[in-house]
């Protein structure tokens, strides 16, 4: 097992959407933030891992959810760099609500990316050693994202604001064009539930990108599939799991 790093955060209002739950943006960024701290006190921070010409980039996401966090709520964010192979690391994180119960897991899939050539390098032995994970030979993948068969698509302008000291989007951004050609109706009457989201190739300051999704039924659920195109070229896809969202009164909210 790796080394764990776990802290409490209190959500405030603007993590959440209008329905009250924090944001897949905000939640993802959060989460980074608490891998960079771990990453911060193994002295592996990110000043550390330039000096071999290399940085950190996310390829994969898998997220269980029971419930998301709301507004003010404070919750424990614990993270785990679980396993490492040739190439790829494997950290999870998992946030849990005040009394212990677990509100989701996420499954991160990292790579350490040449920052001038901006291709995969191997794992170097002496960033990975401090966080104790183990060494495998085994290439975890994500179930297989379905692909889309009856697409519609909106698309959206990278704005400055979109793009990270990587100079390219990041990867939290990615959740705002998948969610957002959902609309209002469907994105207060649904939570999701599971997501499966890749990334393929990094988007740049003032490319044009089109959302593209489907919604259809899988046991019971709504499925919905995305995929991020610049120039016909995905760059990202994903596929998310639907409930109908339970609406919590304002008395139960204040107790």
């Amino acid at each position: 097992m790796g080394l764990r790093y776990s802290a409490p955060y209190t959500v405030p209002y603007y993590d959440c959407d209008v329905n009250g739950n924090m944001t897949f943006p905000s939640l993802l960024s959060v989460v980074i933030k608490w891998s960079g701290d771990q990453s911060a006190l193994l002295n592996r921070d990110n000043a550390f891992v330039a000096q071999f010409g290399l940085t950190w980039v996310i390829t994969n996401y898998e997220i269980d959810i029971t419930k998301m966090p709301r507004v003010e709520q404070t919750v424990m964010i614990t993270t785990e760099a679980m396993s490492y192979n040739k190439f790829f690391c494997y950290r999870n994180f998992w946030i849990h609500d005040e009394v212990g119960n677990q509100l989701m897991e996420i499954r991160a899939t990292f790579v350490l990316m040449d920052r001038v050539n901006r291709k995969m390098g191997h794992v170097i032995e002496e960033i990975i050693a401090p966080y104790q994970s183990e060494k495998i030979k085994k290439i975890l993948r994500a179930p297989l994202i379905e692909a889309i068969n009856e697409e519609e698509k909106v698309s959206y302008r990278v704005r400055f604001s979109d793009i990270d000291s990587n100079q390219h989007v990041n990867n939290a951004k990615y959740y705002d064009w998948i969610l957002d050609v959902l609309g209002f109706d469907f994105l207060t009457t649904y939570v999701a539930t599971y997501v499966n989201m890749r990334f393929i190739k990094e988007v740049e300051y003032g490319a044009v990108v089109e959302s593209v999704f489907e919604r259809s039924q899988k046991d019971g659920e709504i499925l919905t599939k995305h995929r991020i195109d610049v120039d016909g070229v995905p760059h990202a896809e994903a596929n998310i799991l639907w409930r109908p969202m339970v609406k919590e009164s304002r008395e139960k909210r204040e107790i």
